[in-house]
Parts: structure tokens; C-alpha cells; sequence
């Protein structure tokens, strides 16, 4: 195999495995607080655990999903939280039985909670990378990729040199 095929392999092992620790997080940040965003029974519904679930449980999704892929995490946060809702929400839709009260939220309003719930996702992975680079915006190519470094020390000319 040629270098680049096992790079992009190793990439998308990373990627993939990026997404799915991210994921976990989600869902069982879900499953400890006891929370299915996908269900509605009232007012009663948004208490501050529904809250919690659905802006920080992503957005720490979406930071893990920066720290174990690394530089180019924030493009992959978007994909557990959309991942974890939708599966919750198939699964809810699909159940036989519902406890009394309760109600599937209609596909709009679930569309709502997704969008919001993939955004905080996308702002962990964001943060998330920012702290692995520990500046954020244009940087110096430099500091981004080791790539550059070896171009960078290729191309500087000590002073004896001159």
C-alpha cells in the first residue's frame, strides 16, 4: 500500500472511532440524566436536566470528538449529536407502548431540539480544538501541522550561511 492510502485508512479509523466516542458520550450523558429529549408529557418536560442534555451533554460531545481526532475535530462534532437523536428518536417513534402522559414530540419541534442540540455539539468541537491548539484563527503554518515545520527549518538560513 502506498503511504497515503494507510494515512487516509489511519484517518478514517480516527475519524470513525472520533465520532463514536463522541456518541457515547452523548448517550449515556443522556442515560445518566435520565432525559429523552424526544419525549414531550407537558411543561413539566423542560426542567433543568432536559436543559443540561441538551446544550452541555453535546457540547462535551463535541470536545471529545476534537480531542481524540485532533486538528480537524470541529468539522466531526456535528456528527454524534445528529447521530444519537436520530437513533433516540426512531427508537421512541417505533415503541409499543408509551408511559401515560407521555407523547413523541412531532417531527418540527424534534427538528428544533436536533439543530440546536448539533450546534452545541459543533461550539464543543470548536472550543474543543482551540484547546488542543491553544490559539484559534489564523495561525502560523508552523504551529498547525508538522509539515510545515520541516518546510520551515528547510527554508531558514543561519547567519554563517549568508
Amino acid at each position: 500500500m502506498k503511504v497515503s492510502t494507510k494515512h487516509r485508512i489511519a484517518s478514517t479509523f480516527y475519524a470513525t472511532a472520533a465520532v463514536l466516542a463522541g456518541a457515547a458520550v452523548i448517550h449515556f450523558g443522556d442515560r445518566l440524566l435520565g432525559v429523552n429529549l424526544e419525549l414531550f408529557y407537558g411543561i413539566a418536560t423542560f426542567n433543568p436536566m432536559w436543559i443540561i442534555a441538551l446544550f452541555v451533554v453535546p457540547f462535551v460531545g463535541g470536545m471529545v470528538v476534537s480531542f481524540v481526532f485532533g486538528l480537524g475535530g470541529k468539522m466531526l462534532a456535528y456528527f454524534p449529536a445528529l447521530i444519537v437523536r436520530g437513533t433516540s428518536y426512531v427508537e421512541v417513534s417505533n415503541a409499543p407502548i408509551l408511559p401515560d402522559g407521555m407523547s413523541v414530540l412531532p417531527i418540527g419541534y424534534w427538528l428544533l431540539v436536533v439543530v440546536v442540540a448539533v450546534e452545541f455539539a459543533g461550539l464543543g468541537g470548536i472550543v474543543g480544538e482551540a484547546l488542543i491548539k491553544k490559539t484559534y484563527g489564523r495561525s502560523a503554518k508552523h504551529k498547525v501541522h508538522k509539515k510545515y515545520q520541516k518546510e520551515r527549518k528547510a527554508r531558514t538560513v543561519t547567519p554563517d550561511q549568508s
